[in-house]
């Protein structure tokens, strides 16, 4: 029996759970129960990421501390988790005695050991909020193309990069307020000093995925840097402790003690562990998980996003290495949740919320959805609807749910639910306990697609046994009570092997055909045994079908609430007010354009011949377009970490035509593609229907 960690990426408190989150917390809970079915001790453990200027901002915003914030969070958070099944041992939080203990023993061995050192740091601070300003709360005009209201990072007019400090008329999107340049004193974490135990640690098998590590020897190419791990106050976290008297107070930056947060909430179910008297809950041993000595005595792995492997796959071993604890077993990342092959979309309602989907569909609907679309590989899944209600209805409902449903009644009603004492189909019944095998390789491996393939294939086999048979036609017949009853059994053991498979995926489900079956185990060891002269129960429908009214009422709903929740508060109006206000004061010369202006725009539907990576550009893809010219247009758009090319390869977009051609030391760029939304949380490029002329002007 293996011993086994597990944690998921800790959801920020600072909003509600959707659907995009969901793809890791369910992708985790499968693979626990996968595991823990066949046998091994598996400890899930979570936690609230609970730190950081956001949460602040927040909870100022909100009227509440940020210890109230926080606390409400973490209970929607809960709420929404315990909906969609997800199972964890512990769900802790990051702002805790465990997680301040954790992180101050880290850092002061890894400055013990000489991996720690200061520098003074010049930064934009906002001398009305009284604080330093984060990238994402400076706004102003880039440096290069003096486009107005683009972020302290870079430009998503030209994709040039930059400090927050080179901005021009820079202004805080907290205040309104002019920032001031300032100086403080901050801590930086030696990450280079590391770089040669990381770039072995990173390529040892199975650590990470193949595509992870070759993303990683890009920063390795590239050097790494040092790691800035403190902020100024005000900020809501840890202190750094033994900083010089009198230094004004620093904090750790949240990044530093999220990832502890896994040590924390492991070590918060030990001690619970301690003090329990249920002997069926296995003791824990802290130690035994975390300690340098014994990481080849036990396993830890961690599930997380793609978007955050820097911090999981560098930073992360780094610090454990630095401080003498052990480093994950493996890292496994996921991509990113489309929906109806598109970025989530608060206009269109597909930005939904995990509490706004279960108010119209069940929540393992989801669960089967996602995982017969995740694999082992780094790749973007796509919630298609149309595909999502017809796979549900045809897998679930029209296969397995179905062999239990017409085979039942058989052997409720003729034979008082008793099925027969022999097997008459042993090879057929030995195939489908055979197939247990690849699937449970293949739930160990993550490949819960092919997991689901080949469970759906076992379906297969019995409904095309049960049409064979015909057990309906055989039951007019006199004389055939036997061979109804035999093979009615056949169906239900079959039945019975799908539920073993499947349980990891839709425990609900099982649980209920548990009931039905009569029997307590679906552990996949259980499957080798028939069940044979065994009275089953009146079976319950299993699961119902997704009708189309029910997906239209989770896009209608979603629209509706995020029109409702995304209205600010009180606070939050007043520091946009006064933006704009300071934005726009003393100056026509302001955001706004005259109609006259916005007439001068040329946009014209254009076809994406090409779209493709930009080498030395993290933020770029460029575009051959066809125009309806007599060449096509060459055009760089800074929408890199929104798209692959793949997703934009062949498509309708909206080009602006009658843009100044603008050199970048890439080549020159000669035009604008239309897109919309927040260049921070995410940008849709605008697509057109595949009808549209290409060359027709629009407006």
């Amino acid at each position: 029996m293996r011993q086994i960690l597990v944690t998921s990426a800790l959801p920020y408190a600072n909003g509600p759970i959707h659907l995009g989150h969901l793809v890791e917390y369910i992708q985790t809970d499968i693979w626990v129960r996968a595991m823990k079915a066949q046998g091994h001790q598996v400890t899930y453990v979570c936690a609230d990421d609970a730190h950081g200027t956001a949460i602040m901002l927040k909870a100022e915003a909100n009227g509440v501390t940020p210890e109230q914030q926080i606390a409400n969070v973490k209970a929607s958070h809960e709420a929404d988790f315990s909906k969609f099944l997800i199972e964890f041992d512990n769900y802790y939080s990051t702002h805790s005695d465990e997680n301040r203990e954790f992180s101050e023993l880290i850092y002061r061995r890894l400055n013990a050991e000489g991996h720690i050192s200061t520098k003074d740091v010049e930064q934009l601070f906002d001398p009305e909020k009284g604080l330093f300003l984060a990238d994402r709360f400076v706004k102003g005009e880039c440096p290069k193309c003096a486009a107005k209201d683009q972020y302290g990072d870079n430009c998503e007019v030209c994709g040039t990069t930059y400090n927050a400090t080179e901005l021009k008329n820079p202004f805080s999107t907290l205040s309104g307020a002019a920032p001031v340049l300032k100086s403080s004193k901050h801590y930086f974490f030696d990450l280079p000093k590391f770089t040669e135990f990381l770039q072995q640690w990173t390529r040892d098998e199975g650590r990470l995925q193949p595509s992870i590590a070759n993303k990683l020897q890009e920063w390795f190419d590239a050097g790494l840097a040092s790691w800035d791990i403190s902020r100024d106050a005000p900020y809501f976290g840890f202190k750094i402790p033994d900083t010089p008297e009198g230094e004004p107070d620093k904090y750790f930056y949240v990044w530093l003690d999220a990832p502890v947060g896994y040590m924390a909430s492991f070590k918060n179910l030990c001690e619970q562990r301690k003090e329990s008297s249920d002997p069926q809950t296995p003791a824990l041993n802290f130690d035994d998980y975390w300690l340098a000595q014994n990481q080849h005595k036990t396993e830890v792995y961690h599930f997380i996003g793609k978007d955050i492997v820097y911090f999981h796959a560098l930073f992360w071993p780094a610090m454990l290495s630095g401080s003498e604890l052990r480093t994950p077993t493996g890292v496994f990342a996921h991509g990113f949740l489309m929906v109806n092959g598109e970025k989530m979309s608060k206009s269109r309602g597909t930005f939904i919320k995990a509490e706004t989907f279960t108010e119209h569909l069940h929540p393992e609907y989801l669960r089967y959805y996602f995982a017969s679309k995740l694999s082992d590989k780094v790749e973007d899944i796509n919630l298609d609807f149309e595909d999502f209600m017809q796979k549900v209805n045809s897998d679930m409902v029209g296969k397995v749910v179905n062999i239990a449903s017409r085979s039942a009644g058989f052997i409720v009603k003729k034979y008082n639910g008793l099925l027969s004492a022999d097997c008459t189909e042993p090879e057929l019944l030995a195939e489908i306990m055979r197939a247990g095998d690849e699937i449970a390789s293949a739930y160990e491996n993550r490949e819960f697609s092919r997991a689901m393939r080949l469970i759906m294939q076992c379906a297969d086999k019995a409904n095309e046994y049960i049409d064979d048979k015909k057990p309906w036609a055989m039951a007019k017949v006199e004389g055939n009570e036997q061979a109804v009853q035999d093979v009615c059994s056949v169906a239900i053991n079959i039945f019975r092997q799908l539920m073993v498979y499947l349980a990891p995926v839709l425990p609900e489900l099982t649980d209920n055909a548990k009931a039905f079956l009569n029997i307590d185990d679906l552990s996949f060891a259980s499957r080798h045994q028939a069940l044979l002269d065994h009275k089953i129960n009146k079976f319950k429908p299993l699961m119902q079908r997704i009708e189309q009214s029910q997906i239209e009422a989770v896009v209608e709903a979603s629209k509706e609430s995020l029109e409702r929740t995304n209205q600010p508060s009180t606070g939050d109006q007043a520091v946009n007010d006064k933006a704009e206000s300071n934005n726009n004061k003393d100056s026509k010369d302001s955001n706004y354009i005259g109609i006259e202006d916005f007439a001068k725009v040329e946009m014209t539907v254009a076809h994406v011949l090409e779209c493709s990576y930009v080498e030395g550009a993290d933020k770029l893809l460029q575009f051959i377009l066809d125009v309806g010219e007599d060449k096509p247009r060459n055009v760089f758009s800074g929408i890199r970490k929104f798209y692959e090319p793949e997703q934009l390869q062949d498509k309708k977009v909206i080009c602006v035509t009658n843009l100044a051609p603008r050199k970048m030391k890439f080549g020159v760029s000669e035009g604008m593609i239309l897109s919309s939304g927040d260049p921070k949380t995410g940008l849709t490029v605008i697509t057109l229907p595949d009808d549209c002329t290409v060359g027709d002007k629009l407006g």
